[in-house]
C-alpha cells in the first residue's frame, strides 16, 4: 500500500515538472510578443519616471512637554497657596497629550489657520491657500467661474469669520486635501513611550511644503501654549490688578499722614484729639503694607505657574532647503516596467491557452 502512494506521488511529481517545461517551453515560442510587451512596458516605465514631477518632504519633529515632570518646590508653594485659598492655575490636564495633539494638528481650524499664512513667490506675497490652489491646477477653473477675482482668492491679513461661501466652500476642499484621504499632510508619533512628535507634508512644491509644516506647527504651538496657560494668564492678571490697586490705597495713606503729620506740628499735647486722623492713616499704612506684601507674593508665584505652562512645545528639527527629494530612478523604472510588462503578457498567453484548452 505504501508502495502504492510512493509511485502515486512520484508520478504525480513527474507531471508536475512535465507541466512547467512544457508551459516553459510554450512561453518561449511567444519570446518575440513577451519581449515586445516587455519593451513598451520597459518604455511605460520610463516615460513615468521622466516626467513625474518629484515630491518634496518637509519633516518638523517637536516634542510635547511631559506634565508629570514638575518641581517638588514650585509645586508645594503652589499647593500651600491652593490652601490657603489662592487658585494660581497649573497643568490643563492631558487634553492636548499624545493621540489628542495629533489630531488637534489635522483639525480643520488649525489647518485654515494655517493655509492663511504668507509665503513669498518671487517678489509677491500671498497665502498659502492660494500658492495650493496653484500647485493643484485650480486658479483658471476658479477664474473661469468668475470666483478667483484679482490677484488673490484669500487676501493676507483677512478674518476669516468674513469670507464669502464661496470662500468657506473652496477652503473645505482644500482641508480634504491636505488632511483627508491622500493627504499631504501626516503627523505622528514616533514612539508611544516619548512624547516625539513628527510632522510630515509631502507636495510637489519644495518652498510651500516647507512653510506650510512650519506653519501648522506654529499655529498648533500657539493654541496649545494660550489654552493650557490661559487659566495662570487669568491668575497673575487678577493679582496684578488687586496688587496696583492695593499699592494705590497704600501710596495714599503714606501721602495722608504725611498731610496730618505736618497739620499736628508742634500741636499742643493737651489736644490729642487732634492726633486721630494720623493714627487712622498709620492704621492704614499699615494695614495696606501686610495685604501687599501678601499679595505680591502670591502674585511672584503666579508669574512662576505661568513661566512653568509656556513654551509646552519644543521645536527639535525643522526643514531646511534643500527638501529631500523623492522621485522614482529612470533606471529603476525602466527595469520594473520591462519586468511587469512582460509578466503580463505571459500570464495573459498563459490564460488564453488554458480557456481555448478548456473550451476543447
Amino acid at each position: 500500500m505504501q508502495n502504492q502512494e510512493s509511485v502515486t506521488d512520484e508520478i504525480s511529481l513527474k507531471e508536475l515538472i512535465e507541466k512547467v517545461i512544457e508551459v516553459f517551453k510554450f512561453l518561449r515560442s511567444k519570446w518575440l510578443i513577451i519581449a515586445f510587451t516587455g519593451i513598451i512596458g520597459g518604455g511605460i516605465g520610463l516615460c513615468y519616471a521622466w516626467f513625474k514631477k518629484p515630491i518634496y518632504k518637509a519633516v518638523v519633529t517637536f516634542a510635547l512637554e511631559d506634565d508629570k515632570q514638575s518641581g517638588g518646590g514650585l509645586s508645594g508653594a503652589l499647593g500651600l497657596a491652593s490652601s490657603l485659598g489662592f487658585d494660581l492655575g497649573g497643568s490643563a490636564g492631558g487634553a492636548f497629550s499624545g493621540a489628542n495633539l495629533i489630531e488637534l494638528m489635522k483639525s480643520r481650524k488649525m489647518v485654515d489657520k494655517a493655509l492663511l499664512n504668507p509665503i513669498k513667490v518671487g517678489n509677491d506675497s500671498i497665502t498659502l491657500a492660494d500658492r495650493l490652489i496653484e500647485i493643484l491646477n485650480k486658479r483658471k477653473k476658479l477664474e473661469e467661474e468668475k470666483i478667483w477675482i484679482g490677484n488673490t482668492l484669500f487676501p493676507l491679513g483677512a478674518n476669516q469669520e468674513q469670507f464669502s461661501l464661496k470662500q468657506d466652500s473652496i477652503l473645505s476642499v482644500l482641508y480634504q486635501h491636505v488632511a483627508g484621504e491622500n493627504a499631504i499632510l501626516a503627523v505622528a508619533q514616533k514612539d508611544k513611550k516619548i512624547s516625539i512628535i513628527s510632522v510630515e507634508v509631502a507636495t510637489i512644491d519644495e518652498l510651500f511644503s516647507k512653510v506650510f509644516a512650519e506653519s501648522i506647527v506654529k499655529e498648533v504651538s500657539q493654541f496649545y501654549i494660550e489654552t493650557k496657560s490661559k487659566k495662570a494668564r487669568n491668575n497673575v492678571a487678577i493679582l496684578q490688578k488687586q496688587a496696583d490697586s492695593i499699592r494705590s490705597e497704600l501710596n495714599q495713606a503714606i501721602t495722608g499722614v504725611a498731610v496730618v503729620s505736618d497739620n499736628t506740628f508742634n500741636l499742643n499735647p493737651a489736644l490729642n484729639v487732634n492726633r486721630v486722623p494720623s493714627t487712622k492713616r498709620q492704621v492704614d499704612v499699615q494695614a495696606n503694607t501686610a495685604i501687599l506684601t501678601q499679595l505680591v507674593t502670591n502674585l511672584e508665584l503666579a508669574k512662576v505657574s505661568l513661566m512653568k505652562e509656556t513654551p509646552l512645545i519644543q521645536l527639535i528639527d525643522h526643514p531646511i532647503l534643500p527638501l529631500k527629494k523623492d522621485k522614482p530612478g529612470k533606471l529603476k523604472s525602466l527595469l520594473f516596467g520591462v519586468f511587469l510588462g512582460a509578466f503580463l503578457s505571459a500570464l495573459c498567453i498563459l490564460a488564453s491557452r488554458f480557456f481555448n484548452n478548456l473550451m476543447a
